[in-house]
């Protein structure tokens, strides 16, 4: 919502809003000229609106929303608005489970280094510059692609990124069979005669190109490990924070293919596949590989994705956004391989009650993998309590598959926990899709202080 804002601003629209408290991303918003409130009332609600641009997280009863009604004015939901600023530009969407920000940032970043200034919208800010969403003076748009609510369907992109096809959002998918019935609606939705790029190694990703492979006027191009990829990965080389990647670019006759190697400056090999992707999305466009490559060098990272927020008394702490199992695994197996002998610890907030009924032994297994992990109670969101719902699911599943776990229920007391737990060279990772993330900052101050007294 908050990338839409800066975009409809900076296009010289008169934007208001509100939201829940202030922050960094309201003070911006201010500052670029859109007018926000803090807590929500009809009254926020200007006289002269033409229109109420809402999410799915907005509830039917919020009183902006309401107001907006009774006045008549016409509720246009964000991907709409999203999709019609994309109109008449080229238009890349990044859709999957897992990486979409990444992804997507990665794509923004390269083709700014490129100097082609794509207009953008991310679900993440950026570590230059800084923000989720900018309005470019050239051609391409490039736009993550949420599946959550089925928003995706709106969007009509010359380009489509497929990462991966998993079972989520347990709210508004009864089954992976409604899953792939959607993804395969969204690749239906890519205008004649453009690209589908699409995960080669994904089991969820390989039964979607089966099932859309003959349509005559799409372009697949898989990328990923497999053999029969089109972009193939010959290699994921750690390189500390950050991965060294070779890739076999596709040939038609057969012939020796060409090779490119390039660094991804995040850890990990699924972040090496996201750029794989973005290199392929690119490319599918009429970007030159090889400066493609070259340019995704540029990316620094996007906030929250193994963000490293500072280190004190020789211990790391990194904020990651994983809240699926399969996130989890990922971002978790990608700090081991840089823990340079130290333990991974892991502070873990749940999100959603209904991913937690779902998919919770499995977010358990994954936290596993850590040295040890502090787990709290479950982030509501949008959703309302379920009842027996709660972390304990997490941390037996943990403990039954040889994790240390245990329940921390206050937020508060996580500092003063990892203070008392950490020793020099450990990693600290606050893990989670809510306001865990606000934690860092605090577990820094107090790992300061020991090692101030020490």
């Amino acid at each position: 919502m908050s990338g839409l804002a800066k975009i409809l601003t900076l296009r010289g629209a008169e934007v208001s809003g509100s939201d829940s408290r202030e922050s960094a991303t309201v003070a911006a918003l201010r500052a670029m000229g859109a007018r926000v409130a803090v807590g929500h009332a009809a009254e926020h609600l200007p006289a002269g609106a033409s229109c109420a641009v809402v999410s799915s997280a907005i509830r039917p009863d919020n009183p902006e929303l309401v107001a907006a009604r009774e006045r008549g004015l016409p509720v246009v939901h964000r991907a709409d608005a999203l999709a019609a600023l994309m109109d008449g530009r080229r238009a890349i969407a990044v859709a999957g489970t897992h990486g979409k920000t990444t992804t997507t940032s990665m794509l923004a970043v390269a083709l700014g280094s490129l100097g082609l200034d794509p207009s953008y919208a991310i679900g993440g800010d950026l570590d230059e510059p800084g923000s989720n969403a900018h309005h470019g003076s050239g051609p391409i748009f490039v736009a993550e692609a949420d599946e959550s609510d089925r928003s995706f369907h709106k969007y009509a992109p010359e380009v489509a990124i497929v990462l991966n096809v998993e079972l989520d959002h347990h709210a508004n998918y009864a089954s992976i069979e409604e899953i792939h019935q959607s993804f395969e609606t969204f690749v239906g939705r890519i205008t004649p005669g453009g690209t589908l790029v699409v995960s080669a190694d994904h089991p969820g990703a390989r039964e979607l190109t089966a099932r859309v492979r003959d349509r005559a006027d799409l372009r697949i191009v898989t990328v990923g490990e497999s053999p029969d990829a089109s972009l193939r990965i010959l290699s994921v080389r750690p390189r500390g924070m950050s991965s060294e990647v070779t890739v076999a670019l596709s040939s038609q006759d057969g012939a020796a293919r060409d090779t490119l190697t390039f660094t991804v400056s995040v850890p990990g090999r699924h972040y090496a596949h996201n750029a794989v992707s973005a290199l392929a999305a690119g490319a599918a466009l009429g970007v030159p590989a090889a400066e493609l490559a070259t340019a995704l060098g540029t990316y620094t990272g996007v906030r929250r994705r193994l963000q490293l927020k500072g280190a004190a008394a020789g211990v790391q702490v990194i904020d990651s956004y994983a809240h699926h199992p399969t996130e989890i695994a990922a971002d978790l197996d990608a700090i081991r391989e840089n823990a340079a002998g130290g333990r991974v610890l892991v502070v873990f907030q749940p999100h959603l009650f209904s991913r937690t009924q779902q998919l919770g032994t499995e977010m358990g297994q994954a936290l596993a993998a850590a040295d040890a992990a502090l787990v709290l109670d479950i982030y509501p969101a949008r959703e309302d309590p379920i009842p027996g719902v709660t972390s304990d699911v997490i941390i037996e599943a943990a403990r039954g598959h040889g994790g240390d776990a245990t329940a921390v229920a206050a937020m508060s007391e996580v500092p003063d926990a990892i203070a008392a737990l950490a020793r020099d060279g450990d990693l600290v990772l606050t893990m989670g899709a809510g306001d865990v993330t606000a934690l860092g900052p605090e577990i820094l101050a107090r790992l300061s202080g020991v090692e101030a007294s020490a």
